[in-house]
């Protein structure tokens, strides 16, 4: 049985992920459409942050 502190910390991780993904992601549209280096890492980036939040919830599940 889960906890109210763990149910809370959860929420906790999933919402500070979610933000990270937002901000990833507007800096992509203010990017612009051009392909290089700085999109390549920005990829590289939010797909970092997607596997930390899939382990964050792996790890709460």
């Amino acid at each position: 049985m889960k906890t109210t502190t763990t149910i809370l910390n959860m929420k906790s991780l999933r919402a500070i992920a979610l933000a990270a993904l937002l901000a990833l992601g507007a800096g992509g549209l203010v990017a612009g459409c051009d392909s290089g280096p700085a999109e390549d890492a920005g990829e590289s980036i939010d797909d970092a942050v997607d596997d930390t939040g899939d382990a964050i919830e792996d790890t709460f599940d």
